[in-house]
């Protein structure tokens, strides 16, 4: 059992947040935030609402549905209940001049009925700085996300493997994966920043459709059920004797994720060009964590990383398509994908307590996805892994 935030850490988490904003966007006096996980992260609690902070150091979150679950959750006393925007009005100048909103959340409509209310001025977003505070966790999320990496590791390393069977499917395979991870602790859902990400569990392939293009953004591909719901696996891709078996999921406790990926052979060992593609991988993994501690820049990190490929990773390196992933690495916690991303033009450096799966990947035409996955703790003398480490490919 974990405790949940304490009413310190999420004033603590506030201030920060307010102050980074005074230095960055210095005419923004009032945020607006609509994101559930911002929400979650500032309160305690994930309502449908609206979270407003103020430079005058007012906060207030007000609340539609529920209240009473936000006032049991939220060790503050800042719950307020509306029925509908038009409640904020007591609470807040009509004139509200430069806000800054969580822009990838806050829709169009929301919008809209934010102004019958309100006069807001230049709109700035502030996703940015909210994840770049978010980016740094604090002891309390750093024990969430090593229980979540000690139960992902052992999901793969010894769970998975007893559930392959010849003749199953991927759907067969991802509903008893997600059976078991429940089973052991697994919060029950993969949260991403991107905006309309559905994935269940996470990204599974059996021999070659784990090279099949996906709008996920990530290395591995994945064939799915139809185009209409490309996720959760084809039912109709039954495991047979060689198939590599590509498995990438999301894990998490109470909240917080790990990131990790394990590659199985099914029978029989990999061929000699699927082994040692995969070796390159796991060498890369080796050379992104000796650049990796507390001031590199993820830029830098990254580039280096390209400049010195080994020559077994080619055009099929972070995706086995025209159009492969530009990023090696992404930050984790309340969600799979946040900052920091190791990635061009990625130039805040890194500190201490940041938490980082690192992931290359290549494709091996004929055979199916390789590669490792890997969650990380940025600490004073580097990295320490949270989800067991990457492993050659695994015989089953």
């Amino acid at each position: 059992m974990f405790d949940p935030p304490s009413a310190q850490e999420l004033k603590s988490r506030q201030n920060k947040l307010m102050q980074l904003i005074r230095n960055t966007l210095p005419d923004v006096d009032t945020v607006m935030l609509i994101g559930k996980i911002n929400q979650y992260y500032l309160t305690g609690t994930m309502q449908d609402g609206l979270l407003v902070l103020r430079q005058d150091g007012f906060v207030r979150y007000f609340v539609r549905k529920s209240y009473t679950r936000a006032c049991l959750e939220c060790p503050l006393d800042i719950i307020s209940k509306v029925d509908s925007y038009r409640d904020l009005r007591p609470f807040l100048p009509q004139e509200l001049g430069e806000i800054g909103l969580d822009a990838d959340m806050m829709t169009l409509a929301a919008l809209n009925r934010l102004q019958n209310y309100f006069r807001l001025g230049r709109i700035r977003p502030v996703d940015r700085l909210v994840q770049s505070v978010r980016a740094v966790k604090s002891p309390a999320e750093l024990a969430l996300i090593r229980e979540s990496g000690r139960q992902h590791d052992r999901l793969l390393r010894e769970i998975a493997p007893g559930l392959f069977r010849e003749g199953m499917s991927e759907t067969d395979l991802l509903a008893e994966l997600y059976a078991a991870m429940l089973k052991q602790g697994h919060h029950g859902v993969s949260r991403f920043a991107m905006p309309q990400m559905e994935l269940i569990v996470g990204q599974m392939g059996f021999g070659e459709n784990s090279l099949y293009p996906t709008n996920f953004d990530g290395p591995g591909g994945m064939r799915g059920m139809s185009p209409a719901v490309p996720i959760i696996g084809d039912r109709h891709r039954y495991l047979k004797k060689g198939d590599l078996v590509f498995i990438d999921v999301g894990y998490g406790v109470a909240g917080y994720h790990s990131d990790k990926t394990q590659i199985y052979s099914f029978g029989v060992p990999p061929d000699e060009q699927v082994k040692q593609t995969h070796a390159a991988c796991r060498q890369v993994l080796r050379q992104a964590l000796s650049l990796i501690r507390p001031g590199a820049v993820p830029a830098e990190v990254y580039e280096h990383v390209l400049d010195e490929l080994p020559a077994e990773l080619n055009a099929t390196f972070m995706g086995y398509t025209d159009d492969p992933v530009r990023f090696l690495g992404h930050g984790v916690g309340l969600q799979v994908d946040e900052a920091p991303v190791l990635a061009r033009g990625m130039s805040q450096p890194l500190a201490e307590q940041m938490v980082l799966a690192i992931e290359p990947k290549c494709g091996v035409p004929g055979h199916g996805l390789v590669g490792v996955e890997e969650t990380y703790v940025v600490t004073a003398e580097g990295t320490c892994c949270l989800t067991g480490g990457g492993r050659d490919i695994m015989v089953v």
